[in-house]
């Protein structure tokens, strides 16, 4: 690695490191996967061949570590993802059949990845709290009542949030769900 391209990257690290672990920490449950995605973030920086030719390096840093912060919610195995269904005419069908199907050709996983994209950027959209609620207790698989004891808010409140999550998350994701189906 030439001198100059380690310097930057020695700069970033002081220069970001803080508050990138805090961004990244506010994403995911623990200080430890906090700081497993932070080094995958400084370890893919230090192999970008040309470090200098970042132009905008805080922009770079966070959207890798939004990256790998999908990436780590997208290799969870067991997902409560049910609330997340639509209804047609055969039935209820959850968008977890889809989000966890086994890909049998490059198109379905194409899909596939396509619908967590979406599913990411639909959970961008929603209000802070809406969106900690979901996903705490979706993905990360907490109760209610231990969201109620950590945040001190009324166990209802919190029904109430997530329920404008799905809410939000269905019709948003409406579309994208015909097509999958329709595939």
């Amino acid at each position: 690695m030439p001198k100059k391209d380690s310097q930057n990257i020695i700069r970033a690290v002081a220069d970001y490191g803080k508050r990138l672990f805090g961004f990244i920490r506010g994403r995911v449950h623990t200080d430890e996967d906090a700081e497993d995605i932070l080094q995958d973030v400084w370890y893919q920086l230090s192999n970008q061949p040309e470090v200098d030719a970042i132009e905008q390096i805080s922009g770079w840093l966070y959207r890798v570590a939004r990256n790998k912060i999908t990436d780590k919610y997208r290799k969870q195995k067991d997902e409560l993802l049910e609330d997340l269904s639509y209804e047609d005419e055969d039935g209820e069908i959850s968008f977890k059949e889809i989000l966890l199907a086994e890909s049998d050709t490059p198109e379905d996983e194409s899909l596939k990845k396509l619908f967590w994209d979406q599913l990411f950027l639909a959970l961008e959209e929603l209000p802070e709290n809406q969106r900690y609620v979901f996903i705490q207790n979706e993905l990360e698989e907490r109760t209610f009542q231990e969201l109620a004891e950590e945040t001190g808010e009324n166990i209802k409140t919190l029904i109430s949030r997530k329920g404008y999550a799905v809410k939000h998350l269905r019709s948003r994701l409406q579309n994208l769900y015909q097509e999958f189906i329709n595939y």
